[in-house]
C-alpha cells in the first residue's frame, strides 16, 4: 500500500461456516465497519491507493459498495455514484447485464451521473467472480468516462475474478486489501 502503514484487515473478518450454505465459509466483513480504527484504516488504504488519479467519481455496487465507495470518495474529494439493481433507481437509467453461475443479472446507473469528463473509480466490499464489477466497469465506459481502477476489501482470488477483469480492461487494476487463496 502506498505509505500506508501496514493494518491486519483480516482480524476483522470472521468465517461462518456453512452459510448461506452447506459446505459455504463465509466471509463477513461486518466487524470491519464496526471498529472505528478498522474502518478508518480501511478507508485510508483505499484513498491513499488510489490518489493522485483526478478520480471525480467513484461508483459502488448495491448495497456493500455503499459501505465502501462513499467514504473513500469523500477521501478523494470526489463524488459518489450508487449502481443499483434493476428498478431501484427513480430517474432514467442505463444498465448492462451479466452472467451468473445460474442466470443473469444487471446493474444499473443513472443516466446522467457520469459524463465523458469523469475519471472513475469502482469500489465494492467484495470481488468473488468479478462479474459484478466487470459490469460495472462496462457501463462506465459506455458512458464515456474513463475508467481507471477497481478496489475491493476482500478478494476471492480462488474464484480468480482478474481472469474475468483482464480481457476487457488489461490497463485497470483490481486492488484489494485481504486476498483469500
Amino acid at each position: 500500500m502506498k505509505g500506508h502503514k501496514v493494518y491486519d484487515f483480516e482480524s476483522h473478518i470472521v468465517d461462518i461456516p456453512d452459510y448461506p450454505e452447506p459446505g459455504v465459509v463465509f466471509k463477513d466483513i461486518t466487524p470491519l465497519f464496526g471498529n472505528p480504527e478498522a474502518l478508518k484504516a480501511m478507508v485510508d488504504a483505499l484513498a491513499e491507493h488510489f490518489a493522485g488519479m483526478g478520480i471525480t467519481k467513484v461508483v459502488g455496487p448495491e448495497a456493500r459498495g455503499f459501505m465502501v465507495g462513499v467514504p473513500v470518495a469523500v477521501a478523494l474529494g470526489a463524488g459518489f455514484v450508487p449502481a443499483r439493481k434493476p428498478g431501484k433507481l427513480p430517474r432514467k437509467t442505463v444498465s448492462e447485464s451479466y452472467e451468473l453461475e445460474y442466470g443473469t443479472d444487471s446493474i444499473e446507473i443513472h443516466a446522467d451521473a457520469i459524463s465523458s469528463k469523469d475519471t472513475v473509480l469502482i469500489l465494492d466490499d467484495l470481488v468473488a467472480t468479478g462479474g459484478t464489477v466487470e459490469a460495472t466497469g462496462k457501463l462506465v465506459r459506455d458512458m464515456g468516462a474513463k475508467l481507471v481502477g477497481y478496489g475491493c476489501i476482500l478478494e476471492l482470488a480462488f474464484l480468480n475474478p482478474r481472469k474475468k477483469l483482464t480481457p476487457s480492461n488489461e490497463d485497470v487494476e483490481l486492488f484489494s486489501l485481504v486476498t483469500v487463496d
